[in-house]
């Protein structure tokens, strides 16, 4: 006696990024409060340990590299979410990859349980409700009983979530103190010009939005790549997409309005998750990290997003 799944929402070979995207995206509009609002829960975050710690670590890593400030920011992005994150999304990827593997017995139980459900039904004399009750009730048991038994309970997969926006919080707070002076007065100084090419000072906004645009239409195209390849889409679905749409434009004059430190690390995080995600596309590297194969897999998963491009 065993389940019929609910279908799982995934992006392309197994990548969440379209909901952890989203996610940071909405707190954005949080975070751009301007750094002379009054207190509250805003403030009591950018003031509390986790932040500092990020502070802190930041000012050791520039340290340490003596590079630029855009550079430390570009650079500490790329190593931190290489390190913390990737192998979250790996894992991630195993465990949607063994529940993807799961559904064909599930549904193959189901069958026999929808039978055995019926035939007792009939000899006890069960209504159609209570037969769909039972019927229900044991599916459930049946499914935990799988999770179980391959270790992959489907909130496990949030993990990277519960991981990686805290951190991205905590970091863009920690810019957004070092930018306003709130830290100490000389790592602002650093950062008034620690930038690079038309944003030279960091605690300001862009000016020329080239930044924030640039930030609004690469949320928008990993929205694409991930809506692209979805074969069958629910309403609901299509819904979740069209607001990641519109969240991805709203970005643009929302990281128009904070010093440009933290959007060039929204626009680098961006970056290095997509190119994480993209990364555990391919074959080889699913491999590597020990992800089972699936039907779904694709030899040429590059190809295929391109080619769903130009269709």
């Amino acid at each position: 006696m065993w389940r019929l799944a609910l279908p799982l929402w995934r992006g392309p070979c197994g990548a969440g990024g379209v909901r952890a995207e989203s996610r940071r995206l909405t707190a954005a509009a949080v975070l751009s409060a301007p750094s002379g609002s009054p207190g509250g829960g805003y403030e009591w975050l950018a003031q509390s340990a986790p932040v500092h710690w990020a502070e802190g670590g930041l000012v050791a890593l520039q340290a340490a590299a003596e590079l630029p400030w855009w550079a430390t920011i570009l650079c500490g992005t790329a190593l931190l979410r290489t390190a913390v994150t990737l192998p979250l999304a790996a894992h991630r990827s195993r465990l949607l990859a063994k529940l993807e593997n799961l559904q064909p017995e599930i549904k193959k139980l189901a069958e026999h349980l929808r039978y055995e459900v019926s035939v007792r039904g009939r000899q006890l004399g069960w209504s159609e409700k209570v037969a769909r009750f039972h019927f229900k009730k044991n599916l459930r048991r049946i499914i935990t009983e799988l999770y179980i038994r391959d270790n992959c309970h489907p909130f496990k997969a949030t993990l990277l979530v519960w991981v990686q926006i805290p951190m991205w919080v905590c970091i863009s707070l920690a810019l957004r103190n070092c930018s306003v002076g709130t830290m100490d007065s000389e790592v602002q100084e650093q950062f008034s010009a620690g930038g690079v090419l038309w944003f030279r000072d960091l605690t300001a906004p862009d000016s020329t939005w080239i930044l924030p645009v640039a930030l609004g239409l690469l949320n928008l195209l990993i929205v694409e790549i991930f809506a692209l390849q979805k074969l069958e889409v629910s309403r609901f679905q299509k819904l979740a997409t069209n607001f990641f749409r519109v969240l991805s434009i709203v970005m643009i004059p929302v990281a128009a309005t904070v010093p440009s430190s933290m959007a060039l690390y929204w626009f680098s995080s961006s970056f290095v998750g997509l190119s994480h995600n993209l990364l555990l596309c391919s074959p080889t590297f699913r491999r590597l990290c020990f992800i089972p194969r699936t039907k779904s897999d694709s030899e040429t998963p590059y190809r295929d997003i391109l080619s769903a491009f130009t269709t």
